[in-house]
């Protein structure tokens, strides 16, 4: 029977599965209500998926939202038809300058974190999830057909080059949502007129979540045993909303809050924000959820259910 199981695992997800699959696979390991992630990654991507578990879905939209950091690895001089190693070479180049030589090469690089930083504009790829008419657009690139899409607007926030062996590279990129980095390789190499395309995509950051705490599904599958339900790797439910600041309620106020009502509070600042919000100390068992402060009043937003564990750690 399905456990009352509540909280977060920083998932490392190995490459060659879904994000679905990878969710599916932990919600079973603790026999879990319910699960969902943060943020689709493509079945090449590895690296940080938050899987949340029970209580903790009600928050998974907040992180949806969050800027994301990736650690790319691009070849350059060939593009392919997905954009990403997946698909077939279409077309080899040279660049249009001697990447022998390393000063020019070392300008051409500084030239891509110069024009690529900030907000720019993006034309999705074929081969994604969005949907035209209910079907995605993958769909219609597999049965060979081409849609005109409308660029959008992203912000890459910053690059770096972690290593350059040319032909290929590894760039850090850190960036607002909906950013496709294969469609960035895909623009670099256009611009160093070599051409590109993504042969790894790991993500690194999700918000202020770090895969520095990630776990692998090996791990998490030997330690959702009976006994080891709640391991200490299973984060507890606010730790999906630590950027946000708080607010501590007296019991009166939370019972009014969890009625659903509105909370006079006073605070300091009168700047309009989303809170998280406990039932007297800050402590992740007395987590109550997220309201919105307006003109020192609290309104609530998404609150835990009352029967709900909370208290995932030691």
């Amino acid at each position: 029977m399905p456990q009352g199981i509540h909280g977060v695992v920083l998932l490392d997800k190995p490459e060659g599965i879904s994000s679905q699959t990878a969710v599916t696979l932990v919600k079973r390991a603790f026999d879990a209500e319910k699960a969902g992630h943060t943020g689709t990654l493509d079945p090449m991507a590895t690296g940080l998926l938050p899987v949340c578990l029970g209580e903790a879905t009600k928050y998974s939209q907040d992180l949806l939202d969050a800027d994301k950091t990736y650690l790319a690895t691009i070849r350059f001089g060939e593009k392919t038809t997905t954009g990403d190693a997946e698909g077939e070479v279409i077309e080899v180049r040279e660049a249009d300058f001697d990447v022998t030589d390393q000063k020019q090469l070392d300008v051409k690089l500084e030239q891509v974190i110069q024009r690529f930083t900030g907000e720019i504009e993006q034309v999705p790829p074929m081969y994604s999830a969005l949907k035209r008419d209910g079907k995605p657009l993958y769909e219609y690139a597999r049965a060979g057909e081409t849609l005109e899409r409308v660029a959008r607007k992203v912000t890459i926030h910053s690059l770096k080059w972690v290593k350059v062996d040319w032909p290929m590279a590894q760039l850090e990129v850190s960036c607002s949502k909906g950013t496709y980095v294969r469609t960035l390789a895909e623009d670099i190499g256009e611009f160093l007129g070599a051409g590109a395309h993504l042969t790894g995509l790991r993500r690194e950051k999700v918000g202020h979540l770090s895969l520095g705490h990630g776990i692998t599904l090996d791990v998490v599958k030997s330690n959702s045993s009976e006994e080891n339900r709640k391991p200490q790797y299973l984060l507890p439910v606010d730790a999906l909303v630590q950027d946000l600041n708080f607010l501590e309620l007296s019991d009166e106020e939370a019972n009014r809050l969890r009625l659903g009502q509105r909370v006079p509070v006073s605070k300091a600042g009168n700047e309009e924000e989303l809170m998280r919000i406990y039932r007297g100390s800050v402590e992740s068992s007395n987590f109550m959820g997220t309201a919105d402060w307006r003109k020192g009043v609290l309104h609530p937003r998404r609150l835990m259910a009352q029967t709900a564990v909370t208290n995932l750690t030691n």
